[in-house]
């Protein structure tokens, strides 16, 4: 259905828009100077094409005396006056033509750079609006918006230039006609009005099912997009037909949109051409009279006919021009009406730059609510020092990245504040404030290009030098030198041609580049598997070192070396602490702590001996409110772990336990049902191990894992009497006997 807008005539919206699009046509007065120039003449020329025939006509062909300045210019013989007849015809028209080509180009040349004058402004301006914007928009209808609807503001101000041109030609060849025949001048004015009365009744009923076609056409471009970018899960959910049959659905109710108002226009010309050949049939039944009575000659009746038909024909183009300045308008209205949104964040008139940066970052009282949405933060107060690492967790939709978010002005806290050295965000210039971030994002976003230019993306101006030692810092320069092309290899669009952990570690990368004193991580490590989750966190260890560091993250073993960790529930600080205070306390991060690491929760009341790190470092500080300093609590020599259920489900009924109660175990050959023996080591753990290290081999990434999966430092070193001396070297005390079984005094 139409738009429900009150309809608007074209007047109207040409007086509200077209001075919109004056100032495109500022920069380029030299080419509206020249258009003017040769439509003048082109006006001239079109004025006086019918001439040389009226001369022909009431002199070369009568008796009639021709003007003294051609008698005295080519004489009075009637061969040589035909000649002259002819040559002036042809040259008018040569002239009318080549002044309309080059009119035409001079037009084209300014219409195109007013369009990209216009485009650039609102890719600018899309790009300036909140992400809080772009959630809510489709992103078909912003390129349509930039792509299809800013060419309107060229067609606008160039179609003024042929309405201008044919306005002119009317006015001249009425004063003309009037002192030819005052009275077929008038006849022929008759029908004006009636021109004017359908084109603005045309206007106002036409401008609402314009504005309605448009959204149309637009809706489909949406769902172009949307189903590029869309096409893998598509393709995987068999889809193919469903969105062809949505598309084709959109697209013939755009068609059948477009037939309507093409009719309508249509309609609409061909009122105009009944109304101005009513006016010519009157003139030329008045003019022949006139030449019967002897008013007017053949010759000036040829003249008015052709004047009346050019009169006409301006009319008829006028009206051509309506129908046509209507749609541009309706289009330009929604480009202008793009433009004329205000950005949700902006630079303060007084912001200031953010000139150096030690990292302090705060949450004051911060509250955010998205749009239609309850809160999505809820009074968050945080202090976090310069060079700390903050690890945030929560639930889906807990509020972790919109935490984030507020920190590079993504969007705007609704209440409180977000400081950065003491200075609230919203009093920096934008520009100053993310210079000073970077971002590692879920899902890792990479330009169609080279792997050198997505990495450089943190930093243009950087050399192929420092591209390649940021490579290396993320430990992404080994698989890129494996490549045919390097460096240089084309990733495709979004990085397709990459596997999610090579465009990830791209993106460290590329923050390794920036090096900017905040790092925002957002879950760098959720899409990949372990072994690739290893080398990612081994990149992110040396890029947060010395860097104030936010990192949103499910996986809580990749947090345990952070300084404090947030656990966010609803949008509300729920919990804060270190990975060993929130694993003993009770709390959403311990239950999913265990969850995590298949733990059971004992069913004991706590002891006065509270472990601080149950996996991690022996040390144990007393809760009987003495405030006791940590001691170091010796292991239990030879201590091994329950009896454990194998891949299979069954208990291992033979634990390889040689006489003193230690296994020796090489991790490059033990199966799955000796290593549930070791400490710490699951079935599934176990059987991750037997079926991986084959991929790379050596205890270098059997340590990666182990650490990924909650394994620590001192739980390793735990381990090490229990593994053979290929995989993992022994402890000092194990290899004393040189027997390769630790001395009787060895701890194990």
């Amino acid at each position: 259905m139409p738009d429900q807008r009150s309809p608007v005539g074209i007047w109207a919206i040409a007086r509200r828009y077209v001075p919109r699009a004056l100032p495109y046509l500022r920069p380029y007065r030299g080419l509206l100077a020249l258009t003017a120039l040769l439509t003048m003449l082109g006006t001239a020329m079109m004025l006086a094409e019918p001439w040389p025939l009226a001369f022909l006509v009431d002199t070369v062909l009568t008796d009639a005396e021709p003007p003294a300045l051609i008698t005295r210019l080519f004489g009075a013989d009637k061969t040589r006056l035909i000649l002259v007849a002819v040559v002036a015809g042809f040259a008018i028209t040569l002239l009318s033509n080549g002044f309309h080509v080059l009119t035409s180009y001079v037009l084209v040349r300014l219409e195109q750079r007013m369009v990209l004058d216009l485009r650039s402004d609102l890719f600018g301006h899309v790009q300036r609006l909140s992400l809080a914007f772009h959630d809510d928009q489709r992103k078909g209808r912003l390129l349509f918006a930039i792509n299809d609807q800013a060419s309107a503001v060229g067609d606008v101000l160039t179609s003024v230039i042929p309405l201008t041109q044919a306005l002119l030609t009317l006015v001249g060849m009425l004063v003309i006609a009037l002192k030819i025949s005052p009275a077929l001048a008038l006849t022929a004015l008759s029908v004006t009005p009636l021109v004017y009365l359908s084109t603005a009744l045309y206007g106002r009923r036409i401008s609402p099912y314009l504005r309605h076609v448009r959204g149309l056409e637009g809706r489909s471009m949406s769902i172009v997009h949307e189903a590029m970018s869309m096409m893998k899960v598509i393709v995987a959910f068999g889809r193919e037909r469903y969105e062809h049959h949505r598309f084709r659905e959109q697209g013939s109710e755009a068609v059948d949109g477009r037939i309507r108002v093409t009719v309508a226009q249509t309609a609409f010309s061909l009122g105009v051409n009944v109304i101005t050949a009513v006016g010519t049939a009157l003139v030329l039944g008045v003019g022949a009279h006139q030449v019967l009575r002897g008013n007017l000659t053949v010759g000036g009746l040829l003249v008015v006919v052709s004047y009346i038909a050019s009169v006409y024909k301006p009319l008829e183009q006028i009206s051509t021009t309506v129908a046509q300045l209507q749609e541009r308008l309706i289009t330009l209205e929604a480009a202008v009406r793009l433009l004329d949104r205000v950005p949700d964040v902006a630079d303060s008139p007084d912001a200031q730059e953010l000139e150096k940066v030690t990292g302090h970052v705060g949450f004051r009282d911060v509250t955010y609510a998205y749009q239609g949405r309850k809160n999505a933060l809820e009074s968050v107060n945080l202090d976090v020092e310069a060079g700390h690492t903050v690890g945030i967790v929560g639930h889906t939709g807990a509020g972790k990245s919109t935490l984030l978010g507020l920190i590079p002005r993504f969007f705007d806290a609704t209440k409180g504040s977000v400081e950065i050295d003491g200075v609230d965000v919203r009093q920096l210039t934008l520009e100053s404030l993310r210079r000073h971030i970077s971002i590692v994002l879920q899902d890792p976003l990479l330009f169609r290009g080279s792997i050198a230019d997505n990495i450089r993306y943190g930093r243009l101006d950087a050399s192929m030098d420092e591209v390649v030692r940021a490579a290396e810092a993320a430990n992404a320069h080994e698989f890129i030198s494996a490549l045919d092309d390097g460096y240089d290899t084309v990733v495709g669009e979004g990085g397709t041609k990459l596997s999610g952990g090579e465009r990830q570690r791209i993106s460290i990368a590329r923050a390794f580049l920036r090096d900017a004193p905040i790092l925002l991580l957002d879950e760098p490590t959720s899409s990949v598997d372990s072994q690739t989750e290893a080398v990612i966190l081994d990149a992110l260890q040396r890029l947060t070192s010395g860097r104030t560091t936010f990192m949103v993250a499910h996986r809580l073993s990749t947090l345990r070396r952070a300084d404090l960790i947030v656990v966010l529930d609803h949008g509300r600080v729920v919990q804060t602490g270190t990975h060993a205070e929130l694993t003993v306390a009770q709390g959403p991060y311990r239950d999913v702590y265990e969850v995590q690491h298949g733990l059971e929760r004992a069913a004991a009341p706590v002891s006065p001996v509270t472990v601080v790190d149950a996996v991690s470092d022996s040390v144990v500080r007393s809760s009987n409110g003495d405030g006791g300093t940590p001691q170091r609590r010796t292991p239990k020599r030879h201590r091994q772990p329950p009896r454990p259920v194998l891949p299979n489900g069954e208990r291992n009924k033979q634990r390889p336990y040689p006489s003193n109660g230690v296994p020796k175990l090489d991790l490059n050959v033990a199966s799955a049902e000796d290593l549930v023996c070791l400490p710490g080591i699951g079935p599934k753990l176990a059987q991750e191990i037997v079926a991986r290290r084959e991929e790379i081999g050596g205890f270098t990434w059997v340590r990666q894992l182990l650490w990924v999966r909650g394994i620590s430092e001192a739980r390793l070193e735990e381990l090490s009497p229990y593994l053979a001396p290929g995989p993992l070297k022994p402890p000092a005390a194990a290899a004393g006997n040189g027997t390769g079984e630790p001395d009787a005094g060895a701890p194990g």
